[in-house]
């Protein structure tokens, strides 16, 4: 239903790009048609994710939750689990071996919550290739630990001190670097945003979330599920989520904005609830913007869903309604992570902390008969300090 046309959903997509860096997309885009299937890559792929990753992820039966809101059966697909504690080492792999076949030997990555960050400098210790990862101050600050950790794995994190400080500014400068040094380097993009082939690329590398959800709540359900919900930032993890379910008409997909201070204010990251269409960092979709189409500043107490855009196939569901956008605030977010916390024994990253919250307004509705799988996208370690300062316990 939604498979790209020449890098397009829809009006979503396309490449939207200098002519410095169209050489580069051009050979990126040549090259992953090749692998796209290919069977050793793919298998390649595949023996990464399951040795080094530790895939298959657990889908887990939040009985606890489910009983406390009364309604469906949750589940939780625990990308948690994966290795390094997120969703972003799926689409790293993926990335890291298509650059090692091309012949690259320098990785520039971008990374909010520091977790991208993190995955890149992993693979590419594994790999043997240099790895700079840009990061802007703020989420610097509030990621000290993910810094800390990219360091470790060998990594130059340099910091960004234009405009908000956050994501959107960090893809700027490592888009700066790339431009620059297009013949050794390559770009690994963490979401299903950018120029295409980068959003059908990451989807892919993704999507193994979704076709493990489906195969394992088939074996212990029988059925497939109501509900799917995953929080949105770029939106790789909801894309590599949804992907398998798409054309599952009967399955609901939901995606889960950070509304930050709430949505009427001029403070939230809510880009498909709130924002117009325009062009943003080589791909055209919704970004938040003033009335000049100036792209204006975002606000998640999550680092990794404070982005001013969104991967353009979720512009194409929203549009389609084939996936339902909904927002929810920071304190409904930190409500959540408490509550899953003291009730499931699983401390949750911020940005799955929305999908959390949503569940309170979904569950109760529901009869016991549903089903809803839950991206938990992350553990929430990396979060603690942000947690600590805006939650007493």
């Amino acid at each position: 239903m939604s498979n790209t046309n020449n890098g397009f959903y829809g009006e979503f997509g396309g490449k939207f790009i200098p002519e410095t860096l169209s050489f580069a997309i051009e050979e990126l885009d040549q090259k992953y048609k090749s692998i796209r299937d290919s069977k050793s890559f793919q298998n390649q792929f595949h023996q990464v994710l399951k040795e080094f990753v530790g895939r298959p992820t657990a889908l887990y039966h939040a009985k606890n939750l489910s009983e406390h809101y009364g309604g469906a059966k949750i589940y939780f697909k625990r990308e948690d689990l994966a290795h390094l504690g997120a969703h972003k080492i799926n689409n790293a792999v993926g990335q890291g071996l298509l650059a090692k076949q091309m012949g690259k030997k320098r990785i520039i990555a971008e990374t909010g919550a520091g977790q991208h960050g993190v995955a890149t400098a992993a693979i590419c210790a594994k790999l043997g290739l240099n790895c700079v990862v840009y990061m802007g101050q703020e989420d610097i600050e509030r990621q000290s630990l993910n810094v800390y950790r990219m360091k470790l794995l060998g990594a130059e994190v340099k910091s960004v001190h234009t405009g908000s400080k956050t994501l959107k500014d960090a893809i700027n400068e490592a888009m700066r670097d790339w431009v620059t040094n297009v013949n050794d380097s390559y770009y690994l993009i963490g979401s299903v945003i950018g120029p295409h082939p980068y959003p059908l690329m990451v989807r892919d590398f993704q999507s193994v979330i979704g076709f493990e959800s489906k195969k394992e709540i088939l074996s212990v359900e029988n059925k497939l599920p109501d509900y799917v919900v995953a929080c949105v930032g770029g939106g790789s993890n909801a894309m590599g989520l949804f992907h398998a379910f798409i054309n599952d008409e009967k399955v609901k997909l939901i995606g889960v904005e950070a509304g930050g201070k709430g949505v009427d204010t001029n403070q939230h990251s809510a880009t498909l609830v709130k924002g117009k269409i325009g062009i943003l960092h080589g791909t055209k979709t919704y970004i938040i913007q003033d009335e000049d189409g100036q792209i204006t500043e975002t606000h998640s107490i999550s680092a990794g869903l404070d982005y001013p855009g969104v991967g353009p196939e979720h512009s194409f569901l929203k549009d389609t309604e084939r996936a339902e956008y909904v927002a929810v605030t920071d304190e409904q977010a930190l409500k959540a992570l408490a509550l899953t916390s003291k009730l499931e024994g699983i401390i949750p990253a911020l940005e799955p902390a929305h999908a959390l919250a949503y569940l309170e307004e979904l569950a109760p509705k529901l009869s016991k008969d549903n089903i809803i799988i839950l991206g938990m996208s992350g553990r929430g370690d990396k979060d603690i300090n942000t947690i600590m300062q805006n939650m007493s316990l």
